[in-house]
């Protein structure tokens, strides 16, 4: 006997457990009755002409690489924010990430911006979206419970992530919008200026700490990370996240956080 149709509703539930939750235009597109591209034609190949009196042409010289305008935007507006609500207010009327306009609200911190410690993930998920505060779905509340673990909570830690908009549907910020939001999260680092920076997940530390290796290759290691008036010291370990789905990698992530604590306390 065949299975039933999936009806509206059970489709709705799928896509939302998908991550699938917002719209990015009011129009429905249909990809299946869309005209196949044309194909492109080659062109002729051109006439060789004779050029034996002429001297040869200088080689080529790449041009100096233009930075993206919007990285460039935000170079020049993350430097003026004098104090965090400064920096808060300049991402509210930044325009120059795509996420801003898919987004519900910006998630910019949550926690103490007097702490000694600093959290920095990803980007926000659906929960954060919601709340426009950092790490309060599932994740968050493992997060919790690794800050408690060695006498911390949000009242005794900054926490925010590098991307302070949602992606559409959870999925991974591009190396681009990375690229744009991390002059305000490097700000963000100099305002709070702690004393211990931990990085939750290997693009979170190959991004603030410029690191090229995985996650299991850097983390519970010792970083130097530079603000330009000081050096912070900075740790990598596994996100909340990844730890949900495999939670075998809990024990390594302890030996990071009795680590971090040391030196907390040191």
């Amino acid at each position: 006997m065949p299975e039933p149709m999936p009806t509206a509703r059970d489709l709705l539930a799928f896509y939302l457990e998908a991550g699938v939750d917002c719209a990015l235009s009011d129009t429905p597109v249909d990809r299946l009755s869309e005209e196949p591209a044309a194909e492109i034609q080659p062109t002729a190949r051109p006439t060789l002409f004779r050029t034996a009196n002429l001297a040869p042409p200088p080689p080529p010289v790449d041009p100096a690489p233009v930075p993206d305008a919007a990285i460039q935007s935000a170079r020049d507006l993350a430097p003026q924010a004098a104090t965090l609500e400064e920096l808060r207010g300049l991402l509210d009327r930044f325009d120059g990430c795509a996420l801003k306009s898919t987004a519900t609200r910006l998630v910019f911190a949550d926690g103490n911006p007097q702490a000694n410690i600093m959290f920095i993930g990803e980007a926000p998920g659906r929960d954060e979206d919601l709340a426009g505060l950092p790490f309060v779905g599932r994740s968050g509340k493992l997060l919790d419970l690794m800050m408690a673990a060695i006498g911390l909570d949000r009242t005794s830690a900054y926490i925010a992530n590098i991307i302070p908009w949602r992606p559409p549907g959870n999925r991974d910020p591009s190396p681009h919008e990375t690229q744009i939001c991390l002059p305000f999260i490097r700000r963000q680092i100099q305002l709070v200026d702690p004393d211990v920076i931990v990085c939750l997940g290997k693009p979170s530390s190959q991004a603030i700490l410029d690191l090229k290796d995985g996650i299991m290759k850097t983390r519970g290691r010792w970083f130097d990370y530079d603000t330009g008036t000081r050096r912070i010291k900075a740790m990598a370990t596994f996100h909340p996240a990844y730890l949900l789905r495999q939670p075998i990698y809990k024990r390594l992530v302890w030996q990071d956080l009795r680590a971090v604590r040391k030196a907390l306390q040191g």
